[in-house]
């Protein structure tokens, strides 16, 4: 089951896109983290200041770090999508054990095999639960029944429910 990513740029421009995206959630994300850190463990007195001082030191780190992450995903993303000739889900598990395989190399290749198999399951993981949800919400909207349809409202009204009808409860 292949599912078309219609509505994302090519390849070159979305490398260029995850990476910046990823930076600045990880900018973000990064800040706050680490003013609350840097707030919560400075004495009375000096908590503004000690928030922003871990803010300033700490928050360009983990935006740089998952812009690495980001960025690499996307290359080998990109990279599966040409390879194979296909969107699917397949390709963010390949890419997804690919970059995690390939940030570890430099601790040895039995540390980059186990993180590419964690990568690679983590990646199957947040997948599958797509997919699953993606089921069970198109299931949910296949049941109902549409709600301007004169002949499911003729057969409600036939049936004895729906539609308006006189009633002497209230005198």
């Amino acid at each position: 089951m292949s599912t078309p990513f219609l509505e994302r740029d090519p390849c070159p421009d979305r490398i260029l896109d995850d990476l910046g995206g990823a930076f600045a959630m990880g900018a973000v994300g990064g800040s706050i983290f680490h003013f609350s850190k840097g707030t919560y463990n400075s004495p009375n007195g000096a908590r503004l200041a000690g928030g922003m001082q871990a803010l300033r030191m700490n928050a360009p780190r983990i935006g740089g770090a998952f812009a690495v992450w980001g960025g690499l995903f996307s290359v080998f993303n990109c990279t599966a999508v040409f390879v194979r000739q296909k969107e699917d889900p397949w390709n963010s598990v390949i890419a997804g054990a690919a970059t995690h395989g390939s940030l570890y190399l430099c601790r040895g290749l039995g540390a980059a095999a186990r993180s590419a198999v964690f990568g690679g399951s983590l990646l199957a993981l947040i997948e599958g639960v797509g997919i699953v949800l993606n089921h069970v919400v198109d299931e949910s909207a296949r049941a109902q029944p549409p709600v301007d349809d004169p002949n499911l409202a003729a057969a409600a009204i036939a049936a004895g429910g729906g539609g308006f009808q006189a009633s002497n409860d209230f005198q």
